[in-house]
């Protein structure tokens, strides 16, 4: 378990999020040969999900809190039934460092068998005088475990964090615990040290560096690494990290450039995945966030991506970027709530905290027949998120155009550069990039 090293995206990770843990994860583990495991903050999206069902690979594992859990302090330790000889507890007690546990037919815990619970057992058989007793060890070691076990052990569940049970855990008269599963069956032994001492999971963050769009608990966490490609807004850390952040369209792009620095070329799935993280980041490489390091990470991926064995075979970059963008377009059949969460990012500036989310379309007239549903949704979601206010970025990706939709309004956005149309939007031609182009516009206002 402390070897494991968990590469995670920010929550509500899109496309480029799930493709760069999933690349860096094989990379570490094929050029480092670390125990690395690619995971996610959040929910996929349709785009991300179409794309992995085309590229036949799983989602990454969900993990959305750093907190330790029982099960990282966990021994599983070898058991007894209620009914075997003490003299077995005795032998298995010598080789577990002091302790048997009982666990009955149906594997659920019955009790711990320890020195204390062993004492008083021998002081009820033998009474308060040794001298006066008949009793011989042999006859009473011969007695059932279920009669030494003590019955009382607390019980804690295996995915619990730990940091909410640490009041109990106090409270109580133990030394060891007993972690069972959801179900109340038994997976092992934790001793007071371990939980209070417990191992800290090992992060590396990818296609983002603010904590308001990490993992939560990250501060319980050991931050290892980060790579991204946004602007700066990184957690403190006890020791220094291996800290990428560069000026490029997509983490992916970072991620295959990496692989082929090393010397490596992905498999075919894998690789298919960056590209529509590349593709999808970048608007098929038309986004004002483009460098030709992304023209060239794209030229690299689709070679690895479209040969002749993988599953895109025949493909373009154009027709694959194409129908990768279609994938994750349309608000007819998304619910206004969906849309506004599903990829949205937290900002804090000018003492105002606020969101920006973002959602494409292939033609901003079918933002008629929704716009009154998206922005009571979008006011719903900065009420329940105490925000000051939110936008919405609808994207034509056809015409790379948008349109902006907020969520009560402050005065000190009156100056953006967007005109305001009957409906209550704005009209932003030529703005398609929530990073390089909206975001930077309002901070400059926010930061007056």
């Amino acid at each position: 378990m402390t070897d494991r090293i968990y590469v995670t995206g920010h929550v509500n990770p899109d496309t480029d999020s799930i493709a760069s843990a999933l690349g860096y994860a094989w990379l570490l583990r094929q050029r480092d040969g670390l125990e690395t495991i690619a995971s996610r903050a959040g929910a996929i999206n349709q785009q991300t999900a179409w794309v992995l069902k085309r590229v036949g690979l799983e989602a990454p594992m969900l993990l959305t809190d750093a907190s330790p859990r029982f099960d990282s302090v966990t021994r599983q330790l070898d058991t007894l039934h209620p009914d075997a000889p003490l003299t077995e507890a005795w032998t298995l007690a010598s080789r577990t460092g002091g302790i048997a546990p009982i666990i009955t037919a149906d594997g659920k815990p019955y009790g711990i068998i320890d020195g204390f619970s062993l004492f008083n057992f021998f002081r009820q058989v033998v009474g308060p005088r040794l001298d006066m007793s008949d009793q011989r060890i042999a006859d009473i070691l011969s007695a059932p475990c279920k009669d030494a076990a003590d019955v009382n052990v607390p019980k804690f569940p295996a995915n619990a964090h730990i940091r909410d049970m640490l009041n109990r855990i106090l409270r109580e008269e133990y030394n060891d615990f007993f972690v069972v599963d959801e179900s109340g069956h038994y997976v092992g032994v934790c001793h007071q040290r371990g939980v209070l001492n417990p191992p800290r999971l090992k992060i590396i963050l990818v296609d983002h560096n603010e904590p308001r769009q990490a993992i939560a608990a990250l501060d319980e966490a050991e931050l290892i690494e980060i790579l991204d490609h946004h602007r700066l807004g990184n957690p403190p850390t006890h020791q220094p990290i291996r800290f990428t952040v560069d000026v490029v369209g997509s983490t992916s792009t970072l991620v295959s450039e990496l692989t082929a620095e090393a010397g490596f070329s992905m498999p075919a799935p894998l690789a298919g995945v960056l590209l529509a993280g590349l593709l999808a980041d970048t608007l098929i490489l038309t986004s004002p966030t483009v460098t030709p390091r992304d023209k060239q990470a794209a030229e690299r991926l689709s070679r690895w991506a479209f040969v002749g064995s993988g599953p895109l075979k025949g493909e373009t970059i154009l027709s694959y970027g194409q129908q990768v963008l279609a994938a994750g377009a349309g608000l007819s059949n998304r619910d206004p709530k969906e849309i506004v969460s599903t990829d949205i990012k937290p900002y804090e500036a000018g003492g105002f905290k606020f969101a920006v989310a973002q959602a494409e379309v292939t033609d901003l007239m079918t933002l008629n027949e929704h716009l009154v549903s998206l922005q009571e949704a979008l006011n719903q979601l900065r009420e329940n998120r105490g925000l000051d206010f939110a936008l919405l970025l609808i994207t034509d990706i056809v015409r790379n155009s948008s349109r902006l939709i907020i969520a009560n309004p402050h005065p000190v956005l009156d100056d953006l550069p967007y005109p305001k149309l009957p409906d209550g939007t704005r009209d932003a031609p030529g703005v398609v990039s929530r990073k390089k182009q909206l975001l930077p516009t309002v901070l400059g206002l926010l930061e007056k």
